[in-house]
């Protein structure tokens, strides 16, 4: 408060570099208000260019911030890899005869188990993907953000970005753990490539779904349920995908379900944030 009375004639846009290093050390290094102040011609022009080109700007910017973040704790991705390889090596072995059971439909449990791994990871990671976004918003972070001549979408879809890129990385290494282990897959890397964009566009009712069950030995309403999981639908298109005669028909229209079920939360997401603007 006194550094407020001590200095009225300074605002937020014309204060100097001692009160921009004085509000850096008070918002924390996260905050960054010299790049945020830097970016805002850059946001204006790229505004001017058209409504299309000027978010995929902004969004390129603020994905770039959160992968400087990222790559300041590297160990961060090496935690997420602990509990995926627990279950792909536990399971397939604890599980491995399950295969034996009629019905089941595959020849190796590990097979099986990997796209429900890579699943779950995704899973667990998006579950903490709102967390930066939360702390940004305790912190006044945000506040600026949304004064700043950004497009309130860009906010949203960095996070998804960054949320897809870490997906990604883990489910190619999870991918590589399960080869290594004796896993095969008759899809080759097309059908690898589904299985990691089916992951991406996941949400979370996986235990509803066959990740680790087949279709055929589940209770008839776990069946039902599981038919209208978009859980679901990821892991058999991955699955399907992977198969050595894929139905590519059946992918298609599961595939571009996510997708449509993605883009519908994440518009969700972006009025949720406007209804937050307009509230602070």
């Amino acid at each position: 408060m006194s550094q407020l009375t001590t200095h009225p004639q300074e605002s937020a846009a014309g204060a100097g570099p001692s009160a921009a290093s004085r509000h850096t050390q008070r918002q924390g290094p996260a905050s960054h208000p010299a790049d945020l102040r830097a970016s805002g011609t850059t946001m204006r022009s790229a505004r001017e260019g058209g409504n299309v080109l000027s978010i995929a700007a902004h969004t390129t910017w603020m994905t770039g911030r959160q992968l400087r973040a990222i790559a300041r704790q590297p160990a961060y991705l090496i935690i997420m890899l602990i509990q995926p390889v627990i279950w792909l090596f536990l399971f397939g072995s604890l599980f491995r005869k399950v295969v034996e059971l009629p019905g089941f439909g595959a020849a190796s449990y590990l097979d099986y188990l990997v796209p429900g791994v890579v699943i779950m990871s995704a899973l667990s990671a998006s579950m903490w993907s709102g967390m930066t976004v939360l702390e940004e918003i305790d912190r006044g972070i945000m506040d600026r953000f949304l004064v700043l001549p950004l497009h309130r979408s860009a906010i949203i879809n960095a996070s998804a970005a960054l949320q897809a890129l870490t997906i990604a990385v883990q489910s190619i290494i999870i991918v590589l753990l399960g080869w290594a282990g004796g896993a095969h897959y008759a899809g080759g890397i097309p059908g690898l490539v589904v299985l990691i964009v089916t992951a991406v566009l996941l949400l979370p009712l996986t235990f509803l779904s066959t990740a680790f069950m087949a279709e055929a030995l589940m209770p008839h309403w776990m069946r039902v349920v599981a038919n209208c999981n978009p859980v679901n639908w990821a892991l058999e298109a991955g699955r399907s995908a992977m198969s050595a005669n894929p139905d590519w028909a059946r992918v298609a229209i599961q595939g571009g379900g996510l997708a449509a079920l993605a883009i519908a939360v994440t518009a969700l997401s972006v009025l949720m944030f406007r209804a937050y603007q307009k509230s602070v």
